[in-house]
C-alpha cells in the first residue's frame, strides 16, 4: 500500500522532486494550510506544517499519522499535549531562520551604534544633523539569551566585529563562538555587563515573562534589548519603564506580545525603538531549507523510524 505525505505549504517543482526523490515509496501532495482538505490529510503518515482545524481528523483513534515536520521553529501553536499522547513524532524548522534573523540583530545593533535610525529621521525632515554620539561594536559585550542556531551564528558574527559574546542557556553548556555560557537561572548576573541583551528564546512555560523588571534593572545602564525570539518571552510593561527611565538605551524589536501592534501602542511613538513587523526570519531561502532539513530527516525515518534534525522534545516544548 503506498503511504501518504501531505505538505501543507507551496513547493517548487525542484522541491517536491527532492522529496520523492527521498521517499521514493511515498506519494507527495500539496495541501492548503488555509483550506484544508480534510479528506486526504485523513490518510497521511507524514505531514509538512499545519492548518486549522485539522487536529480532529490528524489527532482522531486510529489514524495513520506518525510523523509531524513543522514549517516553523516555534511549535507552541500546535497541539502538543495531544500530539505527545498519541505518540506522534515532531520536527521543528530550527535552523532556517539563521542567516537572515541574524542580519535583522546586526541591522538593529549597527544602527543603534551609529544613529542610524536617528539619520533616517533627519533626512526626512531635511536635516543636516549629527549629536557626535556614534560608536561602534568593538569591545562592546553581547549577551545573547539561546544559544541553539540563531544564537550561534550572531555569536559567531559578533567575533568579527571584535565583540565579547556570553551566551545563556538551560544548560549552561559551552557552545563554540561564546566566551562563556551561563545557565537560564543566571540570567540577571549575565546582563550586568551586557552593550546588547539579545533575546532569542522560543516561548515555553520557563520562559514565559522571563525578561521583566528584575532582570532590566540589573542590566548595564544604557544597554540595548533586542528581542526576535517571542514577544511573550517579555514584560512589555517593564520594557517601556526600563527604556522611559533610560535604564535601558534602546530596544531592536520584532516580535510582540500582542500581533499586529495595537496602533495605540506607546511603543509606536518611542523613537528609541526600531521595530519590524514580525519577519526578521522571513527569507527568499526559508521554503529550500525546510525541505532540506526535511529530506535529511526522510532518510533516518526511513532507515531508523526516527527523524534524525530537530526532534522537539514535548516536555520541554522545543
Amino acid at each position: 500500500m503506498t503511504k501518504s505525505i501531505v505538505c501543507m505549504q507551496h513547493l517548487s517543482d525542484g522541491q517536491q522532486e527532492l522529496i520523492r526523490a527521498a521517499a521514493p515509496d511515498y506519494t507527495l501532495t500539496l495541501g492548503d494550510s488555509r483550506n484544508p482538505d480534510l479528506e486526504l490529510l485523513s490518510g497521511a503518515e507524514i505531514i509538512i506544517g499545519w492548518g486549522k482545524g485539522v487536529s480532529d481528523t490528524l489527532l482522531r483513534q486510529g489514524s495513520p499519522l506518525r510523523w509531524v515536520q513543522a514549517w516553523s521553529a516555534g511549535v507552541e501553536k500546535l497541539p502538543l499535549e495531544a500530539m505527545h499522547e498519541r505518540g506522534i513524532l515532531l520536527t521543528n524548522a530550527s535552523g532556517v531562520h539563521a542567516e537572515p534573523i541574524t542580519a535583522v540583530i546586526f541591522s538593529f545593533m549597527l544602527m543603534f551604534t551609529r544613529n542610524m535610525h536617528t539619520a533616517i529621521r533627519n533626512q526626512q525632515n531635511r536635516r543636516w544633523h549629527s549629536d557626535g554620539q556614534e560608536s561602534e561594536l568593538t569591545g562592546k559585550t553581547a549577551v545573547i539569551a539561546g544559544t541553539g542556531s540563531i544564537g550561534s551564528e550572531t555569536a559567531r558574527i559578533a567575533k568579527a566585529f571584535c565583540m565579547k559574546t556570553i551566551g545563556v542557556s538551560r544548560s549552561g553548556r559551552p557552545v563554540d563562538g561564546f566566551d562563556e555560557v551561563f545557565t537560564t537561572g543566571q540570567l540577571k548576573d549575565s546582563v550586568s555587563d551586557a552593550d546588547f541583551i539579545i533575546n532569542t528564546l522560543p516561548i515555553t512555560d520557563e520562559t514565559q515573562g522571563i525578561f521583566d523588571a528584575d532582570i532590566f534593572s540589573a542590566a548595564k545602564q544604557g544597554a540595548y534589548y533586542i528581542n526576535i525570539g517571542r514577544g511573550a518571552t517579555t514584560n512589555t510593561d517593564d520594557l517601556i519603564s526600563a527604556l522611559h527611565s533610560g535604564q535601558l538605551a534602546g530596544a531592536g524589536l520584532d516580535v510582540f506580545e500582542k500581533e499586529p501592534l495595537p496602533e495605540d501602542h506607546p511603543l509606536w511613538e518611542m523613537e528609541q525603538v526600531i521595530m519590524t513587523p514580525h519577519c526578521a526570519g522571513v527569507t527568499d531561502r526559508y521554503a529550500d531549507r525546510v525541505v532540506d532539513i526535511f529530506v535529511e530527516n526522510m532518510k533516518a525515518y526511513l532507515e531508523s523510524g526516527t527523524p534524525s534534525l530537530n526532534l522537539v522534545d514535548y516536555s520541554r516544548q522545543y
